[in-house]
Formats: C-alpha cells, sequence, structure tokens
C-alpha cells in the first residue's frame, strides 16, 4: 500500500523528485511540494497534470528554517515521511519537525551553517539515538553523489572484494548550456562547496590541499578526457567510517577551463564571499547576491545538450589477488528534458532521492535511527536504478587512471 509523502523544496531537484513519485502511484499514494515560494510548486503540479501523470501533486507554503511553521504543516498533512530537497542549512530544522511530529526524514545533502562553508555529518549523526527511540528513520544524502556513489561502493564491497583499499569517485559533467557562466545546482551551495579547500582520505587521516590544486585528465566513457579537480565531498566521511579498509578515498569533478576562469575572476573581487558587507546602507552577502543575477539552475534544461558520468574505481583484494572495479551511469541531459523537463543533474540527484524514499516505504530499507546509504542493503536499489531511468555499467579488473 502507497504512502502519502510530503517533499520540500521545489527547484531542479525538487521538480524531478515530485514528477518521479507521481509516476509510481502504488508506492506514492499521495504527494505534496512545499516551498517558501508557493507558485513554484504550483508550477511543478500543473506540470505534472499536464503530462498526465497517474497521481495528483498537491501544493503548499512553508518556511523551511521555521520549526513551528513546519510542525503544523505536517500535523495539517499527516504525511509518512519527508523528502527533503530544500537547502543544506534547513535540514535540522525539518529533522526537529519531524521528531516533533513522528515522522520519517530523508535528504540529499548533508548539513551546513549558513554562516560557515562547512558540511559535514556530525550534526545529523548526533540526531541518531532521538531518532532511534522515537522508532523513525532519517536517511542522509540520497541522491547521486553523496548517495548513489555509496550504494555503487557498498554494492562493491558486498560482491566484488574481500577488502577496498582504494576509491576513487569520479563525476563528469559534459554538458552544454550555452550559458557564458551556470552552475548546475544552488550556486551559493555549488560554489562554497568548490572554493574551500580539498580534502581526501589517506592512511588513516585527512590531507587538506588548497582548492583545485589537484587535477589530472581522466577518462569517462563515452565522452572522452576531461580535466578533473579533487575536492572533498560530504560522502568521503561516512564511506571511510564504514569501510575501514580504505587506505585512501577521493572525490574528482570536471570542470571547463571558462568555469575556472569564471571562478577565478569572482573570486579575486569578492563575489564568493560569504561575510556580509555594507551596501547602500544594508548588509548583504556577496555570494547571496552573485546568486540572485546567475542562471536559475532549474530553467537550464530545455537546451541543454551533452551527458553526465558519475562512477566509483575502486581497487582492492578478492580471494587473496588484487582486483580493480569500475561502476558508473552516463546520463544525457536531452533524454531529462523529454521526461520530466530537466537537466541531468536535477535528474541524478532526483531519481535517488524518489528511489531512496520507495526504498523506506516498501521496507527494503528500513530500520530506526540515522543511516548512510551505503549501510542499506545496495542490491535492492541498484535494481531499481536500472528501471527508473539511471542504468549503471561495470568493468573487472581494467586499468584504472591512479597511482596506487
Amino acid at each position: 500500500m502507497g504512502k502519502k509523502v510530503l517533499i520540500i523544496g521545489a527547484g531542479g531537484v525538487g521538480n524531478v523528485v515530485a514528477k518521479k513519485c507521481a509516476m509510481n502511484p502504488d508506492v506514492f499514494s499521495e504527494v505534496v511540494l512545499a516551498s517558501r515560494t508557493k507558485k513554484k510548486c504550483d508550477a511543478i503540479a500543473e506540470e505534472c497534470a499536464k503530462i498526465g501523470l497517474p497521481t495528483p501533486v498537491q501544493t503548499a507554503q512553508v518556511d523551511a528554517d521555521n520549526v513551528p511553521e513546519l510542525v503544523a504543516l505536517i500535523n495539517q498533512i499527516k504525511p509518512w515521511m519527508i523528502i527533503n530537497v530544500a537547502l543544506p542549512y534547513q535540514d535540522l530544522t525539518i529533522m526537529d519537525a519531524c521528531l516533533e511530529t513522528g515522522v520519517h526524514y530523508m535528504d540529499t545533502a548533508n548539513y551546513e551553517p549558513k554562516d560557515v562553508a562547512k558540511f559535514e555529518y556530525s550534526w545529523q549523526w548526533a540526531y541518531k539515538e532521538r531518532f532511534e527511540q522515537a522508532g523513525l528513520m532519517a536517511l542522509l544524502g540520497c541522491g547521486f553523489d553523496p548517495g548513489v556513489t555509496q550504494v555503487y561502493t557498498a554494492y562493491a564491497n558486498k560482491h566484488h572484494f574481500d577488502e577496498m583499499h582504494y576509491l576513487d569517485i569520479i563525476d563528469c559533467n559534459a554538458g552544454d548550456h550555452g550559458k557564458a557562466f551556470a552552475t548546475n545546482f544552488n550556486p551559493e551551495i555549488n560554489i562554497r562547496e568548490i572554493t574551500q579547500d580539498g580534502r581526501y582520505w589517506e592512511n588513516g587521516e585527512w590531507v587538506e590541499i588548497p582548492a583545485m590544486s589537484i587535477h589530472k585528465p581522466i577518462d569517462y566513457p563515452g565522452i572522452g578526457p576531461k580535466e578533473s579537480y579533487v575536492l572533498y565531498h560530504e560522502e568521503l566521511e561516512s564511506l571511510v567510517k564504514n569501510f575501514p579498509t580504505l587506505k585512501r578515498a577521493r572525490f574528482w569533478m570536471t570542470f571547463g577551463q571558462q568555469y575556472i576562469t569564471h571562478l577565478n575572476v569572482l573570486q579575486n573581487v569578492g563575489m564568493t564571499s560569504i561575510e556580509p558587507i555594507k551596501f547602500q546602507g544594508m548588509d548583504i552577502v556577496p555570494l547571496e547576491f552573485l546568486k540572485a543575477v546567475l542562471p536559475e539552475p532549474g530553467t537550464l534544461g530545455e537546451n541543454y545538450t551533452g551527458e553526465t558520468s558519475i562512477g566509483c574505481q575502486i581497487k582492492g583484494i578478492k580471494d587473496g589477488q588484487e582486483k580493480t572495479y569500475y561502476v558508473w551511469n552516463n546520463c544525457k541531459h536531452q533524454d531529462c528534458w523529454k521526461e520530466v523537463q530537466a537537466q541531468g543533474v536535477s535528474y541524478t540527484t532526483g531519481v535517488p532521492a524518489m528511489l531512496g524514499a520507495m526504498m523506506m516505504i516498501t521496507g527494503e530499507w528500513f530500520k530506526p535511527g540515522v543511516w548512510n546509504c551505503e549501510e542499506m542493503n545496495p542490491d535492492p536499489f541498484m535494481a531499481m536504478l536500472n528501471i527508473h531511468g539511471l542504468p549503471w555499467n561495470e568493468l573487472v579488473n581494467i586499468e584504472l587512471p591512479h597511482e596506487y
């Protein structure tokens, strides 16, 4: 029997999650989409009706920074769970509201304070005991990266390795949206993420590096070589905790030279700062102003061409022998637009969010507490990826482009 879900956030990812949930009425019997700006929700609901999706999408207005307002909406709607695709700053207020109302929780990105460019799981892991005692489940970071990349790693660990030693998560967007400079998800979050120092795990400790200082070409399937940069990404924190045999774990992402040039200029003139400045007697945050003038990521889809390629490259031991494993998905922006009127980066985050909720509702992934995706059984999720738009490929014992 399906369950009612409340989706919070009506950006590019919220659009995908709402539509994919509405396509699966056996699991999602009712879908409510809420945001600070209700007209965004209404526009998505109208599109769902226009393309004939089986489950109508209802809409509501809510300020996700406001716990009493969240509690009032949850008590009015009475959903089984919340799918949080709002801003990472709002994770904790939504988790607090879930505890107060007895509702399950899922998100796609870990909490970060608004005034510090720092993201880590400690704030959300601290909720584990309260969720357990309440009999509630919180699933953290169920997008693609984080999310699918952790499921890929768990699947590799279960089926291909006795010990995993080296993990490289590689993320390429080879799409072209025709804009001089734009980000594929929330500009504020995106730019904060890539302008802070990089970090990777090696020999039991974190190694910090200047932002974008380690890079090399990596050959992506169907795309070719693309310059790829080591960043810190949140799934590394939980993966090295849950797979302690890892000697090194890194995250790589591609950036075109034009993007980097624009970013360098914006940094040099102070536009990526999160420190408030006085302007005509008002406090403004430069990065928030920059976000206001950049293209809305949800508007990039219609003319987007090319594809993404995201996967995990792993080296370890199986039956006493060295083994390599590469698992990945390629996703075409044009196909995403045809299906749900979104670009590929929103799609690759939104589909796994729907699947994580599906795993919780069907009981495939359900246990009280606060969990990361790699702590669940990867097999049913991997099967659903193939059915719902993100088919995966794998290669065993190939030469990987990394030094060991």
